[in-house]
């Protein structure tokens, strides 16, 4: 079969396969009916196949396609969660139409998943002198915990990860801070002012200076490819009913990181906005605290890995472009924060958390040529088998 038809096969079967992220969906399916179904494809191509747990009903699967010794590995990443359907009809039955699929996670990523999954088994024909490893993971829209778990057990020489760039070389992502500020009021009777404290009120100052954090972010220099960090305020909870002082109001905040910002950096900030506003008012009482942090990551342009995939991109496309950064984050953090140095390159297309999804199919066929030139110029060619 040709691979372009192969591609939009594969990416249609994959859509096809509800795994929603339960931990956004409540009843969502979960990665373990697609994990299955990509564990048995990739075996029956002739890859090592191993499931990771990283929770129960939580799996990821790797395969691996051992070279004959000698040269260097090359991970390949995808996740295959997805969000909940949104607002979009029929988002589980993939709909071929102008050289697009259409359908929840076509984009994000099972048209990547597709392309991985079908440049291993190409792979197969090159006689590779090192490893190449297709990484399915569970989790990624949530709190990677399939990549993680994965990077406790598996090691690379260098990674891809997959995420649709536009077929674009990205090398930065931002990270991002989740956090949360509490003040504390006293609650009592609405028509007691006189031993009430309002807990939702003095959030208000607080949340001036949040959105003074910000505008000053704004004016700093920046990364060159990133731009400045930020800070919004996402949800907020307080008070019981009309009639009665709150005495607690909560409020969530994200704060998107570039190179040398990290959760410590965001947890001071937030505590001098807190000081800031105590020197206004002496009776507010707050406090601040990380939920959850992951980090921005950067791979230098001029890196082995980097000038491999632009090399390689620009011979299957047939033009040069400028690599770039991106402001979402995505796992390629992880790995290169456990050592393995790691870009981004993946197809075309729109709508990720959107109603109307679709991915390019040319473009995939793209990305999987270009991953496999990727493979032969990171792990080496040995004898081509016969």
């Amino acid at each position: 079969m040709p691979i372009l038809d192969e591609l939009t096969q594969l990416t249609s079967d994959l859509v096809a396969i509800e795994s929603v992220n339960p931990d956004l969906v409540s009843d969502g399916s979960g990665e373990s009916a697609i994990a299955g179904f990509v564990a048995s494809w990739l075996r029956s191509h002739g890859l090592v196949v191993e499931i990771v747990e990283a929770a129960p009903g939580r799996p990821s699967v790797v395969g691996a396609l051992r070279g004959t010794g000698g040269g260097r590995s090359l991970m390949l990443n995808a996740h295959m969660d997805t969000v909940g359907a949104g607002g979009m009809t029929d988002a589980f039955k993939p709909r071929v139409e102008s050289g697009r699929i259409y359908g929840r996670g076509a984009y994000d990523m099972k048209g990547s998943l597709a392309a991985i999954m079908v440049a291993a088994k190409e792979a197969t024909n090159l006689g590779l002198r090192g490893d190449l490893i297709v990484t399915a993971v569970a989790d990624e829209e949530v709190a990677s915990l399939g990549t993680s778990a994965v990077l406790e057990r598996f090691r690379a020489d260098a990674a891809i990860v997959t995420e649709p760039t536009e077929t674009r070389l990205c090398i930065a992502h931002k990270g991002f801070v989740w956090l949360e500020i509490e003040t504390q009021g006293v609650a009592a009777h609405g028509s007691r002012p006189d031993i009430g404290l309002d807990a939702v009120a003095r959030m208000g100052r607080v949340l001036t200076g949040v959105v003074d954090l910000d505008t000053t972010l704004g004016r700093q220099r920046g990364h060159p490819l990133l731009g400045t960090g930020s800070i919004h305020a996402s949800r907020i909870e307080g008070g019981k009913e009309l009639s009665t002082y709150p005495d607690r109001c909560v409020v969530s905040l994200e704060r998107r990181t570039i190179p040398g910002e990290d959760g410590a950096s965001a947890l001071a900030e937030l505590e001098g906005v807190i000081a800031s506003a105590h020197h206004t008012d002496p009776q507010l009482a707050a406090s601040v605290r990380i939920l959850l942090q992951r980090p921005s990551s950067e791979l230098q342009p001029d890196s082995e890995l980097a000038a491999a995939v632009a090399r390689s991109a620009e011979a299957v496309v047939g033009a040069h472009s400028d690599p770039v950064g991106v402001s979402y984050w995505m796992d390629m953090a992880l790995l290169n924060d456990a050592g393995i140095p790691t870009v981004a390159f993946g197809p075309v297309g729109a709508g990720a958390h959107a109603d109307v999804e679709w991915v390019d199919i040319a473009s995939l066929e793209q990305c999987t040529r270009i991953y496999l030139k990727v493979a032969e110029r990171m792990c080496g060619q040995g004898k081509l088998k016969v």
